[in-house]
């Protein structure tokens, strides 16, 4: 039968509808089966989105629960881009409430523009004024998210110890421990994350949310800080500093058996609730108490005399020969801060006598006597729960210099952390033993069950009969020797001065500020506590000694510390306390450990033993006469040059790296009143020192003492002035 058109173009559109029917069903066997998963994967990429949700970060407690560092809720502030009708309006706006820079914000805006994305973080946890301001425009192109924000209620307490948080990036949504405390527990702070898939429609507004995983708060610390006591420390440090123009100090109250940090305190201090400005010096953070060593001078000789009681035969009651305030030693004549003909062991540690502790370093050797600096914890960290910590500067045995066995003896050549002087203390309080500094006392989970913080074994260093002969040798620093004015009120007290003159790598010299020290401990017979306090940068001669500067805040910190301890009164209530300090109280306040036996500190600066020729310069000579004897004594207590006072600071030796050192075969051995070393020091060292001495001097050129005539420890024959060469 033959086919006519009509049939034809049937056939052939029946053909072509089997055909698009056969290509849809392929295509949708593609789709949902061959490339199922991944389109499953893009459409949920574009309607779907895990988010975390961050977990609350733990409290960090003090010892009695009182909240040192806690979680609040916070608002930040972004903006859409696409809606924003004119970006430097806005600009103009926000940086105006939120205290931002303009251009900033501007630029931020426009680039966000250009890329069409339309999110901006303007400010993360802003204030709640600047949130209330912002949301009193009502502008629709302005949103506000929920997060949370750390806080630290006591401001600057604790500072250091607990250190601070902040944001890693722009695009961070959890703050992380920046240093201290945060930053050593950061992770178990932080807790856990939860997780959230958002949902989303075509213009990408969220419409619903589901929580796959519940964030898991950070672990809680209950730290080993006592708040009030934190707080004493804190104030009696800053009032010490600012009466010494000390640059920087720090203080440690440890407890001797436990090694739990009572208070940690620095000078000067920070708030975290404030974070870093711009510009701010990178190191004004750091907890100087366990990052920053100094030489510790006089306070050393503890580790001195405890190491003679262990190797020699000498005994509190030996008699050591200091040489009526001079010895020599590999070559160089040294002098002591006064003229001690002979004193027994425990005097020589109550009243500070340099060549005392040389002698008694002597006697023990190199050998020995590194080995005890190692035990008593120089050379290596605490292990303390702090970011940063400092091992100290200890040269090794090998890289000694044949004078250095005097200088460690007396605490230069050396550097330690107050954490370091702080157990050293402990060692001698506790029996002899070296305990591990601990910071946080318990941990616990939020639910969970609370768990104390373990101790480590302690490390035999002494015998307990040398840390007893020891304790009752500190004890007579305080009765009678440097450290009068640690002595407390109902209670006996132990401790050793310490003040070491402060090295300047640029003039390559000791100068005249200092690291002004105390290391104490009460009860004597029972301690409760160990008191570690270092002024760092102070001036005005003796008056920025250890024993006028530190160890008031040693009593400052103890007596209320005992008292909030409930430790029980072994002196009566009537106990007289030394107060200002007359003028033989004050020389008898010298520790001064005499600087420049070798070279610059240890580990610091290669010595500098070399001595710079000085130049003949034509300029006038300036001389000094003795204060007239009588008159009044107002008169002579204002005595003065260029119009300001004199210190009258009792003689003592400080000796520039960069000055020549003279053999003891050229000095003048006549009868008159021994001459001072003026070499190193300025014009106004000089000039102070010629006044407290009351010997004539007459100055020559101008910058720091280079050479004198007569000697140092010359005889200064009837109607001669000592000539000081000056140069630069």
């Amino acid at each position: 039968m033959l086919e006519t058109q009509p049939t034809k173009r049937l056939r052939w559109l029946l053909w072509s509808m089997l055909a698009w029917t056969l290509t849809i069903v392929v295509r949708l066997m593609w789709l949902q089966v061959v490339k199922h998963d991944e389109l499953v994967r893009l459409a949920q990429q574009q309607q779907q989105k895990t988010v975390e949700i961050p977990a609350a970060r733990g409290t960090i407690f003090d010892r009695a629960g009182q909240p040192l560092a806690k979680t609040l809720p916070a608002e930040s502030i972004v903006v859409n881009p696409l809606k924003i009708p004119d970006p430097g309006m806005a600009a103009d706006l926000l940086s105006r409430i939120l205290d931002l820079d303009r251009r900033t914000v501007l630029n931020k805006i426009v680039a966000a523009k250009l890329r069409k994305s339309g999110f901006l973080w303007v400010k993360r946890k802003a204030t709640s004024d600047e949130v209330v301001r912002v949301k009193s425009l009502k502008l629709d192109w302005v949103e506000f998210r929920a997060e949370t924000r750390r806080a630290y209620p006591h401001g600057r307490l604790a500072a250091h110890v607990l250190g601070s948080t902040g944001m890693v990036n722009q695009e961070d949504t959890v703050e992380h421990g920046s240093a201290g405390l945060e930053l050593s527990f950061d992770e178990e702070l932080s807790g856990r994350p939860g997780l959230a898939r958002v949902y989303k429609d075509v213009r990408q507004n969220a419409y619903d949310m589901q929580v796959t995983r519940s964030p898991e708060p950070g672990v809680n610390l209950t730290l080993t800080i006592d708040s009030n006591l934190q707080y004493d420390a804190e104030q009696a440090l800053e009032a010490a500093a600012i009466r010494a123009n000390a640059r920087t100090g720090s203080l440690v109250v440890l407890n001797p058996y436990t090694g739990d940090v009572l208070a940690m305190a620095n000078y000067p201090t920070f708030d975290p609730n404030v974070p870093p400005r711009h510009g701010e010096p990178l190191g004004s953070r750091a907890n100087l108490a366990v990052a920053t060593p100094f030489e510790p001078g006089s306070v050393f000789k503890v580790i001195t005399l405890a190491a003679a009681l262990e190797t020699t035969n000498l005994t509190p009651d030996t008699m050591i020969n200091c040489g009526n305030g001079i010895i020599k030693l590999a070559g160089r004549v040294i002098h002591d801060h006064d003229r001690y003909a002979a004193l027994s062991m425990a005097d020589v540690l109550a009243k500070s006598s340099n060549i005392g502790a040389i002698q008694v370093g002597l006697k023990v050797g190199e050998a020995k006597l590194y080995e005890y600096v190692r035990k008593f914890g120089f050379g290596r960290k605490t292990g303390i729960d702090l970011p940063g910590e400092s091992a100290g500067i200890l040269r090794r045995l090998r890289d000694w210099e044949p004078s250095s066995i005097g200088s460690v003896a007396m605490g230069h050549e050396i550097g330690a952390t107050s954490i370091q002087l702080a157990l050293v203390g402990a060692v001698v309080a506790n029996g002899g033993l070296m305990v591990k500094p601990r910071l946080v006392l318990k941990r616990q989970k939020t639910g969970g069950v609370e768990t104390i913080a373990p101790q480590e074994k302690p490390e035999r260093v002494i015998a307990p009969e040398t840390a007893i002969k020891m304790r009752q040798m500190m004890e007579g620093v305080v009765l009678r020797g440097t450290g009068k004015r640690a002595a407390l009120k109902g209670y006996t007290s132990g401790g050793k001065t310490g003040s070491a003159q402060i090295y300047d790598f640029k003039a390559r010299a000791y100068t005249h500020t200092y690291n002004a020290s105390f290391l104490g401990f009460a009860p004597v017979n029972n301690p409760q506590i160990v008191v570690a306090v270092t002024l760092v940068g102070t001036s005005g001669g003796s008056a920025g000694f250890g024993g006028p500067v530190a160890a008031p805040v040693f009593r400052a910190v103890a007596t209320p510390a005992l008292r909030m301890l409930d430790v029980p009164r072994d002196l009566p209530e009537t106990t007289t306390l030394l107060g200002s300090a007359s003028a033989s109280a004050r020389n008898s306040e010298n520790d001064l450990a005499i600087a420049g036996l070798g070279g610059a500190p240890a580990g610091t600066l290669e010595s500098a033993h070399a001595v710079t020729p000085v130049r003949e310069q034509a300029v006038s000579s300036v001389t000094i006469s003795p204060p007239v004897q009588g008159g009044s004594s107002a008169a002579r207590s204002r005595e003065s040059v260029n119009g300001s006072p004199l210190d009258r600071r009792p003689f003592f030796i400080a000796r520039s790296t960069a000055a020549p050192v003279m053999e003891a075969a050229v000095v003048s051995r006549g009868t008159g009143p021994r001459v001072p070393d003026f070499r190193g020091m300025t014009l106004r060292g000089v000039l102070e020192e010629s006044a407290a001495t009351r010997l004539p001097v007459e100055v020559i050129g101008s910058g720091m003492a280079r050479n004198q005539d007569p000697l140092p420890g010359s005889a200064l024959a009837p109607g001669m002035r000592v000539r000081v060469l000056l140069a630069r």
